[in-house]
């Protein structure tokens, strides 16, 4: 069992498994290609064959090791869960589920890098930040977008004609796509003032809004990192405090084979 437990735990069988998910990944990316995927068709068939049995080995030497601490982590149910859906679609008719399944095997990426985890975690801690500032971007825009139909309306009635469309343009100008051009530019022409309306919701909704949610994410990583940090110094002199007890014994050992 130790051997067992060594070899899965092992950071090459980890690098192992890290390449193979990159090559099912573009496996995956390949068979988009008509022509590739036709005229390699079986290939890529006993490839995916292989690539899913090694998956499942994995899994399975896994929960031999770990046991039921194997569940108590949710990156191995995620894992657990692409690999049990796969094979149960394999062989059914449901070709667009297998599909899905198939493309969610790249997310395992995720589950064997410590450092994509880490990020992915502190996107999960700031998700209660994230929707309180959710909740006031919804605020702006409901607020600019009753502005926008009331004042530019008549102007500009395909972008601005009923709240629903100016819902619509806003989300276009919060994306910085083609606003300039193709929306702010004939208002202006007609509603010189028209640029505070635009300028102030850019400066307010995408530079402030998208700020604030890319600070939390940072706060939260750096926070996770510290505590990995204080774990492996803990770690480091608990392994320094069982050098120190070792030497001892030994040299009670040497005095008592003297005396």
């Amino acid at each position: 069992m130790n051997s067992l437990r060594k070899f899965v735990m092992d950071i090459r069988f980890n690098r192992f498994i890290t390449g193979l998910i990159i090559f099912n990944a573009i496996l995956i990316g390949l068979e988009t290609f008509p022509n590739i995927y036709e005229n390699y068709h079986t290939y890529f068939v006993v490839i995916d064959i292989i690539i899913l049995a090694i998956f499942t080995l994995e899994v399975i030497l896994k929960i031999i090791v770990l046991k039921k601490g194997f569940f108590s982590n949710p990156w191995n149910i995620f894992d657990f869960v692409i690999v049990l859906g796969s094979l149960i679609l394999y062989s059914t008719p449901f070709v667009s589920v297998l599909r899905i399944f198939r493309v969610l095997r790249v997310f395992r990426t995720i589950t064997v890098i410590p450092t994509l985890r880490r990020i992915v975690s502190a996107l999960f801690m700031a998700i209660p930040t994230i929707s309180s500032v959710l909740l006031i971007m919804t605020i702006i825009f409901y607020v600019y977008a009753i502005l926008g139909t009331s004042f530019y309306g008549d102007i500009a009635p395909e972008y601005f004609g009923d709240i629903f469309l100016s819902f619509v343009t806003l989300f276009q100008i919060f994306t910085l796509e083609s606003w300039a051009s193709g929306i702010f530019r004939p208002i202006f022409a007609e509603e010189p003032w028209s640029w505070l309306y635009f300028l102030s919701f850019i400066v307010i909704a995408t530079f402030i809004m998208i700020n604030l949610i890319v600070g939390e994410i940072v706060n939260n990583a750096q926070k996770i990192t510290d505590d990995i940090e204080e774990d492996t110094d803990e770690i480091k002199e608990d392994t320094s405090e069982i050098k120190e007890l070792r030497k001892e014994i030994r040299e009670l050992k040497e005095m008592l084979q003297n005396k």
